[in-house]
């Protein structure tokens, strides 16, 4: 572990001051590695996810493995995604939009059915499926600038001298997240099904964090300490569920999930300001995600109609194994502020004929408390400000699909939404005592120019993403 990133942050009070690489690394632990992304089949998304007591479709493992064991016959299917990504991002009074788009190989899965045959047996499948889904974490959030935020600089008669006052920023993730997921279902009587699954996680994050200072003539550009800055990380985690046929009519489940155990490796530049050069570095991490429990109910009137309602709740917080005081100060600041965020699916599926109407609706609940930090006001001063979704937010999820099914095989397409609005703070960076040394965490210039600020400039983001699915299967 290099020390040189130690004291990432400290919570006085209920004041936030942030420190180093401190924005980015609260970010993605919520956004991507906690994160319980709706991605699957074109069948799943419609539904918004929600099919913990119903089961037999292969990304329903991910709510509650169970579901593997309502299989009556083995299935392969295939889906390709279209995905948007739009961002307006407003700040001072002025807002800017930027827009991802990409296609790719989004899920692709199978399920082996075995059925036992005995008919003296009250066991009658044993099914096993392997899923393969993956999914973009690009994120381009880019803030206009505001000519009142002037900000001291190391050299001082670089900037100040010459009225440079912030003319933008800009942070640019891009990356992937994947997941393998191996799962065993058992039918027992056509009452009880069961299932266990292990899932094995895979990331890759590049990042950058940086602004442009200007007087109108010229503009110079900055670099926030640590920046770029490379992730790579592996992870496991495992999942066993139940679900119960109370009725014909009637169906229940329920599931947990362990924490996803992260193993990460990160690399990023350091700036030294006295020397003006930069200098590669290397660290590694683990990350305990938070462990999640699922209860589910299916109202099942007729072959035609479906109707599936989940709950999904968080029971531990993230918490990053300790080397020194980085991480510990990390784990206080997750203890503090991180409150076990919630969800709530519901899906449902009509059937006319060989055609499948599909629709549904998730609210994924925001993973923070309020929390307040020093920032700046459109007129260049500075207050204590409080903030609902710092860093995330609240997410609303819409699907719609239809589909057909020739017998043998099957083709769906779904359509899904995703809105969220949450605060976006930059421009942070201040001087870091430690034992090993004094270190910054400002922004730097190839010119040899420091950029320090206690105080947290915030935009606000309306992230809008749209994506389209379409699954083709074969049944057998």
């Amino acid at each position: 572990m290099i020390k040189k990133t130690l004291l990432l942050l400290s919570i006085p009070i209920s004041v936030v001051y942030f420190k180093a690489q401190d924005v980015s690394v609260i970010t993605n632990t919520v956004d991507v590695y906690s994160g319980n992304p709706i991605n699957g089949t074109a069948k799943y998304n419609s539904m918004a996810g929600s099919m913990g007591a119903l089961g037999g479709d292969i990304s329903s493992a991910s709510v509650n493995p169970a579901g593997i064991g309502v299989f009556i016959a083995s299935d392969v299917n295939l889906t390709l995604g279209i995905n948007s990504n739009k961002n307006k991002t407003t700040f001072g009074g002025n807002s800017s939009n930027y827009t991802i788009n990409k296609t790719d190989l989004n899920n692709s899965g199978g399920v082996l059915t075995i059925n036992l045959g005995d008919t003296n047996s009250k066991w009658k499948f044993v099914n096993i499926g392997i899923n393969y889904s993956t999914q973009s974490i690009d994120n381009y959030v880019e803030s206009q600038g505001n000519q009142n935020i002037q900000i001291a600089s190391t050299p001082t008669e670089t900037i100040n001298s010459s009225n440079y006052t912030l003319a933008g920023h800009w942070y640019d993730r891009y990356g992937d997240i994947s997941k393998t997921s191996f799962t065993v279902g058992a039918n027992y009587d056509n009452r009880l099904y069961f299932g266990a699954g292990l899932n094995f996680h895979n990331s890759y994050i590049n990042q950058y964090d940086s602004a442009n200072f200007g007087n109108g003539n010229s503009s110079i550009r900055f670099d926030k300490q640590f920046t770029d800055f490379e992730e790579k990380a592996d992870g496991f985690s495992a999942n066993i569920g139940v679900i119960a046929k109370v009725s014909n009519q009637f169906r229940v489940g329920a599931a947990i999930e362990t924490p996803t155990w992260w193993n990460m490796d990160r690399y990023y530049n350091e700036y030294y300001l006295n020397d003006n050069y930069y200098d590669r570095f290397y660290e590694d991490r683990k990350l305990s995600t938070p462990m999640k429990a699922s209860i589910s109910a299916a109202f099942v009137p007729s072959k035609n109609f479906a109707l599936n309602v989940d709950f999904i709740q968080g029971i531990t917080k993230p918490k990053y194994k300790e080397y020194g005081d980085a991480e510990a100060e990390l784990n206080d600041f997750f203890k503090e502020t991180y409150k076990s965020s919630s969800e709530v699916r519901v899906g449902a599926e009509y059937r006319i004929m060989d055609f499948r109407l599909r629709g549904g609706y998730a609210y994924q609940g925001n993973s923070f408390d309020n929390m307040s930090t020093l920032s700046y006001n459109d007129n260049g001063s500075t207050s204590n400000q409080s903030y609902s979704n710092l860093f995330v937010g609240k997410r609303n999820i819409i699907g719609a699909g239809i589909g057909y099914d020739f017998k043998a095989f099957y083709i769906d397409a779904s359509y899904q939404n995703i809105t969220s609005t949450y605060s976006s703070p930059f421009l942070f960076g201040k001087l870091i005592t430690t034992p090993e040394g004094t270190y910054s965490s400002g922004y730097y210039s190839p010119n040899g120019t420091e950029l320090l600020s206690n105080a947290e400039a915030v935009s606000k983001v309306k992230s809008t993403r749209s994506n389209f699915f379409v699954t083709l299967g074969w049944k057998f």
